[in-house]
């Protein structure tokens, strides 16, 4: 299901509209309600020479207006909010009116969804869901409602099946387990998710679509080899780095230790050296030797000499 051919065959036009109908609506949950969409063109051409072409996996527009983009991502993308960020800027810039005069630049409600495989990189990184908007910093109000960014991350959801509640925890858990699964869960809604399986059978495929669900697996395959290659070397660095570290830091702490010790031991001998000339002039000041020629035997100075008893 999470792959480029599952979201079309499961959502797409040709079978998948009343999916993505209540999936939208699941997704919504009463914010907006969603009765008939049509689908629109996925591919966006550059409209000036510097633009990027953009290609979504799913984009559509609701009966009452609005625009929703949805994007299925498996593998970590380190730019998915910029990317979020421009695919609806290129919708808002088509909406705008073309040559028109005079001072009104309103427009419809504009949406992306993402549906991502791989652990966003956000405040609370354990959170499944976020629901983003722009909102005042100081106060949290929502400063413009027509835009909004919507992010699934499945890799967080994790609950139980006895602690799944409402229509988004059944999608979620669909997202993640659907190509575990041989028939409907008894948990689930079948009003809403009995169409899911019914595509789902791959006896129901034809050749072409048959051969365009193994290239998908073929991809999403390779997608987790790359990101587990790409974890294992991180792990490598990181034990390597830890290593080094440690190694460095024993090299370090011998040659202080070294330092330290040949210190100690100087320090040590010259204690040894004094102790022996003080005793020396002892003897010699008990012999009734002049001050001057101690001095000159010893390099005690002459106050020091005086002091000893």
């Amino acid at each position: 299901m999470c792959t480029d051919f599952g979201m079309k065959r499961y959502f797409g036009p040709e079978v998948g509209k009343q999916n993505l109908i209540n999936f939208l609506n699941g997704l919504f949950q009463g914010e907006k309600v969603i009765v008939d969409l049509d689908y629109q063109q996925t591919e966006r051409n550059r409209e000036r020479e510097h633009d990027r072409k953009v290609i979504f996996d799913l984009y559509c527009t609701c009966d009452d207006g609005s625009h929703i983009i949805i994007e299925m991502q498996q593998l970590s993308q380190e730019f998915i909010k910029d990317r979020a960020v421009y695919y609806t800027s290129r919708i808002i810039n088509t909406l705008v009116p073309r040559g028109f005069k005079g001072n009104t630049y309103e427009l419809p409600e504009v949406y992306f969804i993402g549906i991502l495989d791989f652990v966003l990189d956000m405040p609370g990184t354990e959170r499944y869901y976020y629901d983003i908007a722009l909102c005042d910093r100081e106060s949290g109000d929502q400063f413009y409602s027509k835009l909004g960014y919507k992010f699934l991350v499945l890799p967080n959801f994790n609950r139980p099946i006895m602690a799944i509640k409402g229509i988004m925890d059944m999608w979620l858990y669909v997202f993640r387990h659907m190509s575990e699964l041989e028939e409907i869960p008894k948990f689930l809604d079948k009003r809403v998710f009995q169409l899911i399986f019914d595509i789902g059978e791959v006896t129901n495929l034809n050749p072409s679509d048959m051969n365009a669900y193994e290239l998908s697996l073929k991809d999403k395959r390779d997608a987790e080899a790359i990101r587990l290659s790409i974890i294992r070397q991180l792990e490598r660095a990181e034990k390597k780095g830890l290593a080094q570290g440690m190694e460095k830091g024993m090299e370090k702490g011998i040659e202080k230790g070294i330092e330290k010790g040949i210190a100690k031991g100087i320090a040590k001998e010259r204690a040894r050296v004094i102790a022996e000339k003080r005793e020396l002039a002892k003897e010699m000041k008990k012999d009734g030797l002049p001050i001057a020629q101690i001095v000159k035997f010893t390099k005690l100075s002459a106050e020091e000499i005086e002091k000893l008893k």
